[in-house]
């Protein structure tokens, strides 16, 4: 490393995405047990944009850099590491902040491999949405084989993740999605129906589709304004994983006893702001179970869906993009040439 400087893209709290720059900063220091990562490209994340827009900080003692992912390759280690990760080993690592920047620090235990044969763009779509839909279906959501999922933003880097999670651990996934086109893509990652929630009221069909008797598991990224429908298209005793408020946070009127009338259990849960104990332990289940189904030859294959990437110094368009809702799965922010490793915005 030739500098103890690195470039970032700096937001001020509340801008709008073109007040997103390329600025500098120190590398980030070592603590202990961290490993030093070359980022070659992070991924577009919807806290990305809340924490822009002031209403999602990093937790305390984290870097208040955006970015929860990255790719890249190891470039120094803390004396007291454990693990057997080399200079120049090809990573990439769910994070609690930092991805958008030239370097970050990872604890070593949330490391993982870059499946081989994959580029270090691609890999950059992999860690928060896939870690985060496997804790959603395996760690909170108990999933058992047969079930039948509910999966809304069936289009989003969760929902295609989550679909395709589903198919491999024999469940059957219904998503929901507001276009057409991600429809198709989540019937083409096998979901058994696909419903637009701008047409249609998906819990008619929900129930349609399973002869009336409604889904097993529900994960949902909405929150109040799905509430409804939510409640008619679970099954009695189903389990229901609220992982987000896109659409609201408020419900009124009678909720409490639809609630215990079919014994639904919802379960509120993130990730960002878990412990490290947790993150490895999710970290090392994924890896086991799912991580070695993203390799070339293998069968089933996992696949992570990339939308569009954009270079380092167009951080503002890949949020634009997000914020417009048109993206099916994952929105990557390349930082640097996957050959030469030169960082994009040198160029300019």
């Amino acid at each position: 490393m030739a500098s103890d400087q690195m470039k970032y893209i700096h937001f001020e709290k509340g801008c709008e995405p073109d007040g997103l720059s390329v600025q500098t900063t120190p590398v980030p220091a070592l603590r202990s047990r961290e490993v030093l990562v070359k980022v070659f490209a992070t991924a577009i994340n919807r806290a990305d944009i809340l924490q822009r827009r002031g209403m999602y900080p990093a937790p305390p003692g984290e870097s208040d850099i955006l970015g929860l992912e990255a790719s890249g390759t190891v470039e120094a280690r803390a004396d007291d590491c454990t693990s057997q990760w080399h200079i120049g080993d090809r990573v990439m690592a769910l994070l609690a902040g930092g991805g958008y920047a030239e370097y970050v620090a990872v604890p070593e235990d949330v490391l993982m491999p870059v499946p081989s044969g994959m580029s270090l763009t691609t890999a950059a779509g992999i860690p928060e949405v896939w870690l985060t839909a496997y804790q959603l279906l395996h760690l909170v959501g108990d999933l058992q084989k047969g079930d039948t999922v509910l999966i809304h933003a069936g289009g989003s880097g969760v929902g295609t993740a989550a679909t395709q999670l589903c198919v491999y651990a024999g469940c059957r996934p219904i998503v929901t999605a507001g276009s057409q086109s991600k429809l198709d893509t989540a019937l083409s990652l096998g979901a058994v129906a696909a419903f637009n929630y701008k047409q249609e009221d998906f819990s008619e069909k929900v129930l349609e589709f399973t002869n009336g008797r409604g889904v097993d598991l529900i994960l949902d990224c909405i929150g109040a304004s799905y509430y409804e429908q939510n409640m008619k298209s679970i099954k009695t005793e189903g389990r229901w994983v609220l992982y987000g408020l896109l659409g609201g946070g408020s419900i009124s009127g009678d909720v409490l006893s639809q609630i215990l009338r079919k014994r639904v259990r919802i379960t509120g849960t993130t990730l960002r702001v878990r412990p490290l104990e947790y993150k490895k332990t999710l970290t090392q289940r994924f890896t086991q179970d799912a991580l070695p189904l993203f390799k070339a030859d293998s069968s089933p294959q996992l696949t992570p869906i990339i939308d569009s990437v954009f270079p380092f110094h167009k951080a503002a368009d890949a949020h634009t993009s997000m914020e417009t809702n048109q993206n099916t799965g994952k929105i990557v922010l390349q930082i640097r040439h996957e050959d030469t490793g030169k960082t994009l915005h040198d160029e300019l």
